[in-house]
């Protein structure tokens, strides 16, 4: 039986440590710009379109059926408009985010108490601030929900952008592993970017738990 040659693990890490930490923060950089990206499309699109049924549901199907093309196919319809640049797959992320932020949003203002927003109208607050002061506040647990669930798969499918150019986060590393399996060191080169990716990810996780925390008023916690 053969065996798989390399290097032990640890030492694999500390010889790529430079290289693991600069993939990493532009992993991770990638992933906020697109949540940001993102973020401001689902909520601008969500309070558009919360109040009125046909347009809330025609956004969330939009969405939905965006979610299901696979990413490989979404970056290789990509590859022809913007070649090997970042916007390859900056684009299909920010649309595989926008299902869990848009459906949270929709949601969580859809959800808002209708005896809230008539005792705010009969204080003489304006449609718009109703929106910012009233229903944005209430529903900010549950959009901030969303944005935690973007985040995760928004850092997972970062490191298949790596099959578009091996040069963008941590998926180098796994697919550099993959392509030389059975050679030295590709299986540490494959376990350092599985491993990496999901330590972002359990970051990422916790942060938006803490972020909820201190954000929501104490009496809308749950």
């Amino acid at each position: 039986m053969g065996t798989v040659q390399g290097a032990p693990f640890l030492e694999y890490l500390q010889a790529q440590s430079s290289r693991i930490i600069s993939d990493s923060i532009e992993h991770l950089l990638l992933a906020v710009q697109v949540l940001a990206v993102s973020a401001l499309l689902a909520v601008v699109l969500s309070v558009l379109t919360y109040r009125s049924a046909l347009a809330s549901n025609s956004l969330l199907n939009t969405t939905v059926v965006a979610f299901t093309v696979p990413s490989v196919a979404f970056f290789a319809i990509m590859q022809p408009l913007t070649g090997l640049s970042v916007l390859t797959v900056f684009v299909p992320l920010v649309v595989y985010a926008l299902i869990p932020m848009v459906r949270n949003t929709l949601v969580g203002l859809q959800g808002v108490d209708e005896k809230i927003i008539d005792a705010a109208r009969g204080q003489g607050m304006s449609r718009t601030a109703i929106l910012l002061r009233v229903e944005l506040p209430i529903a900010w647990p549950v959009i901030l929900t969303g944005i935690r669930v973007a985040a995760i798969l928004t850092i997972s499918l970062t490191a298949i952008a790596a099959l578009v150019n091996s040069n963008i986060g941590l998926g180098g590393f796994v697919f550099d592993g993959l392509d030389n399996l059975g050679s030295f060191n590709a299986l540490n080169s494959a376990l350092v970017g599985t491993i990496f990716t999901a330590v972002l990810a359990v970051v990422a996780d916790l942060f938006f738990v803490l972020a909820r925390r201190f954000t929501t008023p104490r009496g809308l916690r749950v």
